[in-house]
Parts: C-alpha cells; structure tokens; sequence
C-alpha cells in the first residue's frame, strides 16, 4: 500500500515545468495543526529560523473550501512557502502534493501535530523530527484518534523536542531521543522602547490601570475567576487580547471593566503591552494546561511588566521568585493592589537573567545542532 501511494506520487508529477523547477523541491517539510497567519508562536519563530539555511514547505491542517476551488499557497521568503490543502480530511493531501513537490524523498519531516503521522507512509524522510509544544490528546474535542496518531509518530520520530519541561517529563519515558526546548523570546521585540503616542487608540482610551492578557482565548483560559476578579477591582480595567478558538462569544465573561480587543499582528504586541501596567495569565489548571510553557511569561518580562499568573507547573517551578502566582479572585485581588500599591520594584535583575538564557535564534541553533549529530 505504502509503494502504491508513492507511486501515485511520482506518476501525477508530469508537468514538464515541475520536473525542471527547483522551486518544488524542499530539504524539509513541516506538518502543523496552526496556521502560520494565526497567532505568532513556537513554529513561527523556529520555523522561520531554520528557513534561513533549508529550503520548507509547510503544510497546515486542510481547509475545504469545495471541490474546484485550489489551495492556498503563499511565499513567505525564498527558502519558505506556505500550504493550506484544500481537502476534506489530512489523508487526502497525499492528491494534491504532486503539484506542489517534486519527489517524495525529502531530508528533514517536521511534525508539530500526529493528526499528520499517516503520511509517514507517503515520504522517505532522512530524519523525522516531532516538535511536541502541547499535549493535544488532553485538548477539548481531542480524540482516541488522536492519541493512536501520536503514538504511530512517536515510534517512527528520531528526534522528539519537547516546548517545556513538564512535557519533556511526560514524552522522556516513551522515546530515547528527547530534548527538552522550553519556551522562548526575542526579546529584542519586546523591549523596544516604545513611542507612548503609538499606543493603539482601542487601548490609549481605556481607563488605567489595566491588567492584559495577549494570547488565544480558549478553554486554557479561567473565565470564571476573570469574572469574579473583575467584580471585585471594578476600578481596574481587564484586558483580553486574541482570537478565540474552541469557544464561542457568547462563553466570554461580561462586565463593565473587561474589554475584548481581539486579535492583534505579532508587531502590534509590543504596542499594546506598553499599555498594560501588569500583564496576567489567568490559566485555568486543567488537562489543556497540564503541560504548557506559556511563551507570553518571557514576552511579558522582556518588556519589564510586573506578572501575575496562575500556577502553571512550569511557571510555578522556573519562576515563583518573580512572578506572583495566585488561585482564586482574592489571591489575585491581592496581587493586583500590591504591585500597584508599591508600583512593585521589578525585579529587573531577575528578568534580565532569565532573558540572557533563552532566546528563539539560540533554540534554532541548538536544535540544528541535534539534527546533525544524529544524522551524523
């Protein structure tokens, strides 16, 4: 069967200009469940990275949009092009990637989500990498599929990094190749000083002190404790900025000092954030959370914003002393009017310590470096 499909393959590539064309062949093909317009995070950062010396195709989760209409393809840089398939199901890319690849031996398999490991079966990978950044089987609506899917990817994966450390605990007992890459930040981005007359008007007009959020808005999020925490700082403004995903409008808690900004570009962020006085993570602690290594903490400390989070293991383990970690409205309450009843010292030495240890260029690097002694 596996022969079949490729054959398949190879017999569809008949277009003369393709054969001919370099612009169809890559040294690596990623696989991931986000779209790289969505939200910028993890695969973005890496993934832009490792364009700089391969040429990628990333392939994203279909969309259908009928039957005659064409996918959507789109060059990020040279080295970097962008797939969203339009099929009805993962399995029926294999139709449509003769058109887009020249042969179905390719260097480098990088998968962020197994909803992809069936095409395993379709390419001859040199070296197959599985970047796991969530544990998407305890995700809302993840299914037994899904789990089958990630053990199939696991048992042929020769690398596995892990996006935090909890995650490296979890994947370390299964696999004997895993690294652990936590979460990262450019932190340049971040700390850029900011112009205060271009802070975007949605935010400029609401009533100081604001206590942000910039993240997707999902089932990660606790919503009941951002209610309850704005009933008791009616003179604090709360602000949520993201796309949501997995729930609807009408799930979003209301009230009179909670504002809903939407989604914002990743060059936006920094403009928005020089609004907030005190950045929060109001995580809810369940099985979507269990593992996480929000990215946001480091973004938020390049920026030098007091925190205030739930206790996310990762969080709570790597950054209790400069972090106010909090599990009820009242302990967040408390939070709150401490930073701004002392405008909290920051502690700025703290952060710049943190900062001076990660950075996405230097997880790049050190990935590269794993791919090469293994494939050495």
């Amino acid at each position: 069967m596996i022969e079949y499909v490729r054959q398949k393959i190879k017999s569809k590539i008949t277009n003369e200009d393709s054969l001919n064309s370099k612009s169809n062949e890559y040294d690596m093909i990623v696989f991931c469940h986000l779209r790289w317009n969505f939200v910028f995070q993890r695969p973005q950062h890496i993934i832009s990275r490792m364009s700089l010396k391969r040429k990628i195709l990333f392939i994203e989760e279909p969309i259908f949009n009928g039957e005659n209409e064409p996918s959507n393809f789109m060059k990020i840089s040279e080295n970097l092009h962008i797939l969203q398939p339009n099929v009805k199901e993962i399995k029926e890319i294999v139709k449509i990637l003769p058109k887009y690849i020249k042969s179905d031996t390719v260097d480098i398999g990088w998968f962020y989500s197994p909803a992809f490991s069936p095409l395993l079966e379709i390419f001859n990978f040199n070296t197959v990498v599985y970047d796991c950044m969530d544990e998407l089987s305890l995700f809302k609506g993840a299914s037994q599929e899904l789990i089958n899917e990630e053990k199939f990817l696991m048992s042929h994966a020769d690398i596995i990094f892990t996006g935090g450390k909890s995650l490296y605990d979890s994947k370390n007992k299964l696999h004997d190749n895993v690294y652990c890459f936590p979460s990262s930040v450019d932190e340049n981005h971040f700390s850029q000083i900011i112009n205060p007359d271009k802070i975007p008007a949605d935010i400029s007009t609401i009533k100081k002190p604001v206590v942000g959020y910039f993240g997707v808005i999902d089932e990660r999020i606790d919503l009941q404790m951002l209610h309850d925490t704005a009933h008791l700082n009616p003179e604090v403004s709360f602000v949520m900025i993201g796309p949501l995903a997995k729930i609807e409008k009408e799930d979003l808690p209301i009230a009179q000092n909670i504002y809903y900004l939407g989604m914002k570009s990743y060059e936006e962020l920094p403009f928005y954030l020089n609004a907030f006085d005190i950045a929060m993570m109001p995580f809810a602690l369940n099985d979507a959370t269990k593992f996480i290594s929000p990215t946001k903490t480091l973004e938020y400390m390049a920026a030098g914003k007091p925190i205030i989070s739930t206790k996310i293991t990762d969080v709570e383990r790597d950054y209790s002393h400069c972090v106010s970690l909090i599990d009820s409205p009242e302990s967040f309450t408390k939070a709150i009017r401490k930073y701004l009843k002392k405008k909290k010292e920051i502690e700025n030495l703290d952060y710049k310590a943190i900062l001076k240890n990660t950075s996405w260029d230097a997880t790049a690097s050190r990935m590269n470096y794993y791919i090469k002694e293994f494939t050495r």
